[in-house]
């Protein structure tokens, strides 16, 4: 399957989880399908950093994870500024620190100003560890950003 790199439409770069210039964050990059249905696509090795029990990774790093996918996937998909409306998640199998994972995202739908996603993690064998499924509410950009604030 061939994808395409996305570029990072937040400047500011602080972001936790795709900020290039916040020193502790993830430095996550998308990637998007080029056959349909569009997808975004996120490749990642979680590290020790990132660990519940044992060698498990955290139910909420793999929350923020599909919050950030979906937010990703709904700017760069539609062309559209959203925030987080809901996030429903199920955790199927663990996922592990230290062995890469992928997560994808795709738009199921829209319903007005409702945007319905899905988006799930593999492991390296391929198995859907965690399924998640959101809706992100559409806002104009200006208050899109009335309601972030300044900053990216």
């Amino acid at each position: 399957m061939s994808l395409k790199p996305v570029a990072n439409p937040y400047s500011g770069g602080g972001c936790f989880f795709c900020g290039e210039k916040n020193p502790i964050g993830l430095k996550l990059k998308f990637l998007e399908t080029e056959s349909e249905p569009r997808e975004l696509v996120c490749r990642w090795q979680p590290d020790q950093r990132y660990r519940g029990l044992g060698r498990v990774l955290h139910g909420g790093i793999q929350s923020g994870l599909f919050d950030e996918i979906m937010g990703w996937a709904t700017h760069y998909l539609l062309e559209r500024s959203g925030v987080t409306g809901s996030l429903h998640i199920t955790f199927h199998r663990p996922l592990y620190i230290d062995d890469p994972l992928e997560l994808r995202c795709r738009i199921e739908g829209i319903e007005g100003r409702q945007v319905h996603l899905s988006a799930e993690i593999t492991n390296p064998a391929g198995e859907v560890c965690t399924r998640a499924t959101g809706t992100y509410i559409l806002l104009p950009g200006d208050k899109f950003r009335e309601l972030v604030g300044p900053g990216d």
